[in-house]
């Protein structure tokens, strides 16, 4: 058999009902002689009559009875489905999958995700939070929000939030036992928490009021892991160099205090990133709007 084309089975279903090709046709809104084509086309590749025509009406044959039985309803399921999905296609709906760094739901606070699911109750959100960078397409992200571009991905980088500077954060009992370094150049007697464990010393490069500073620091613990070092210097290990976004609520909540807050280093922006711009629904459109409209308003940082 030829390979069946579904459209000329709808057309079909249309005409049988009408009786007629002229009444289907105007229903159809398109050229009489075309739509016959259409059926015969179907005929041909069925290889059998389906239809019985006259000048007056039109009949159907016992295979075109028998064919119109089984497909009208699944043509009908088929029309509906359609209508209901551009009926509702403005309406935020279905499952929502979002990937974020590991720590994201520290900013992007969970009575904050209750609120957007209340206030959206056809839609629901999966979190997939993890700091390597998933394959949006191979995993099935509507959305990620990263920090930074993804160098060389054909992905879509939907908006940029907010800017990303780090600034330098200890712990309220570290600056008790330690004091507060007054410029740059002090960090250089200070335990710093260094991003690489593996010599113990790093050269922290900042941005202030007499411009670009460098300063060469060590220290007695070290991580690979952003998160960790915001841990360590809540425990009092020492001075951190951290995004300013990631400790924010820590200074709110007292357990972090800022240091040299005239000097911050360049960081990378986060960013929405979509597999493609293309008809973005509607659920993840406005779960991205929400998402901003609080980052926004509460991680936009000072200089």
């Amino acid at each position: 058999m030829n390979c069946l084309d579904l459209n000329e089975i709808r057309l079909f279903v249309q005409v049988a009902r009408a009786g007629h090709f002229a009444v289907a046709a105007r229903r159809l809104h398109m050229p009489t002689n075309t739509l016959s084509r259409r059926i015969r086309q179907l005929e041909t590749a069925l290889k059998t009559r389906l239809l019985h025509r006259s000048t007056r009406k039109l009949a159907l044959t016992p295979s075109g009875q028998a064919f119109f039985d089984r497909c009208a309803p699944a043509v009908d399921d088929l029309l509906a489905a359609a209508q209901q999905l551009a009926d509702g296609s403005g309406v935020p709906q279905g499952p929502i999958r979002v990937a974020a760094p590991a720590g994201f739901l520290e900013l992007l606070r969970l009575d904050w995700i209750a609120e957007f699911i209340a206030g959206h109750p056809r839609v629901a959100v999966d979190f997939v939070l993890d700091d390597a960078r998933n394959d949006l397409i191979a995993d099935g992200i509507d959305v990620a929000f990263r920090a930074g571009a993804t160098p060389g991905a054909s992905y879509a980088v939907l908006r940029t939030l907010v800017a990303q500077p780090f600034r330098l954060y200890a712990s309220p009992r570290y600056v008790a036992a330690r004091g507060a370094p007054r410029r740059v150049a002090d960090l250089a007697v200070h335990d710093c928490l260094i991003a690489s464990p593996r010599a113990g010393r790093a050269t922290w490069r900042l941005q202030g009021p007499a411009g670009h500073e460098e300063v060469a620091v060590a220290g007695r613990f070290g991580a690979n892991n952003v998160h960790v070092l915001l841990q360590a210097a809540i425990a009092g290990l020492g001075v951190a160099l951290l995004p300013a976004i990631l400790a924010l609520g820590d200074v709110d909540a007292g357990r972090l205090v800022a240091l040299l807050p005239a000097h911050w280093r360049d960081g990378a922006d986060l960013q929405v990133v979509v597999p493609s711009r293309h008809q973005v629904p509607p659920g993840v459109t406005a779960f991205i709007d929400f998402a901003e409209a609080k980052l926004r308003a509460t991680l936009t940082p000072t200089r």
